[in-house]
């Protein structure tokens, strides 16, 4: 092959390359990759020496005794701490500098504070729409300064919207679409502070579905929740897990864990188990990771 084609070849391969970015091709390879991380608020470690992978698509539940370290994990693997050493990568970039916020939703442990909020389901889900607000997609993808050129009213009032946070109809289509897939559309104009604590967890995955998240991750989002409401919970995750959504749950509900995540990761400062949940169940990961706390928890699974 003459140097011309290589140089040709080459320069194909980095428009396609290119485009396939432009377009949105998935990238390939593990939604979350840690390796090796340790970290600790002091000198003594939190996390000692841990290795993670999340595929796409899995159900992985996290478990482990009080202070295992599982918030500092979870932490570590959004970005928002630093690993002392090892690496923590997010859909194949570093965590802590991933700025595709719109790919991730977040439920939080203490998410039934938001009781104390004077605002509409409506408005919570809203909110899942913000990270898509920016004038890259301002004329419908095409340059800017072309969709001006084009369709000047329409583009000027996009560009007024987005500077303003103002919610287009495909915004509030995807709201309601989360809305419906959760069973809260009824409950729209009702307010935060006048929900049960199993509808206010529906609302914030409906803002985690509005931003048309890949990753859901839920930090212990059953405390305070009624039996029922519960129950209705683990159905909708499971759900939303079969339509390709990955789910990495943190739980202090063994039994649900067994019930419902296909792989269950227990950790006490280090891994102790990785594996299917039915491997889990006939292990002795809980007598080591949980230690004297075993005993009450030896029911599990039967």
């Amino acid at each position: 092959m003459s140097t011309t084609d290589s140089d040709s070849t080459a320069d194909g391969t980095a428009r396609q390359a290119a485009s396939d970015a432009d377009s949105g091709t998935e990238v390939t390879g593990p939604v979350v990759d840690l390796q090796d991380v340790t970290f600790g608020y002091t000198a003594t470690p939190v996390i000692e020496d841990v290795s993670l992978t999340i595929d796409s698509g899995e159900y992985v539940a996290m478990v482990g005794p009080n202070g295992s370290g599982k918030s500092t994990l979870m932490q570590l693997l959004l970005g928002l701490l630093e690993p002392d050493t090892g690496s923590a990568q997010l859909f194949g970039e570093r965590a802590s500098r991933f700025d595709d916020g719109e790919r991730i939703g977040y439920v939080a442990q203490h998410a039934s504070a938001a009781k104390e909020m004077p605002i509409t389901v409506r408005e919570v889900v809203k909110m899942g729409r913000f990270a898509h607000l920016d004038l890259g997609r301002v004329g419908g993808g095409d340059p800017i300064l072309d969709a001006l050129r084009e369709k000047p009213l329409a583009t000027a009032r996009e560009i007024l919207n987005t500077v303003f946070g103002r919610l287009s109809a495909a915004d509030w289509n995807a709201v309601d679409d989360a809305l419906e897939t959760v069973g809260m559309s009824a409950f729209v104009d009702r307010r935060i502070t006048q929900l049960s604590g199993g509808q206010r967890q529906r609302a914030f995955i409906a803002r985690a579905l509005a931003s048309e998240a890949d990753l859901l991750v839920l930090d212990e989002p059953t405390v305070g929740v009624d039996a029922e409401s519960v129950d209705a919970f683990y159905d909708l995750l499971a759900s939303l897990n079969a339509q390709g959504i990955t789910v990495l749950l943190i739980e202090h509900d063994l039994g649900a864990v067994v019930e419902h995540a296909d792989r269950v990761v227990c950790l006490n400062r280090e891994i102790y188990f990785d594996g299917p949940t039915e491997e889990f169940v006939e292990s002795d990961a809980l007598a080591r990771a949980f230690g004297t706390e075993a005993r009450f928890l030896s029911g599990v699974g039967e």
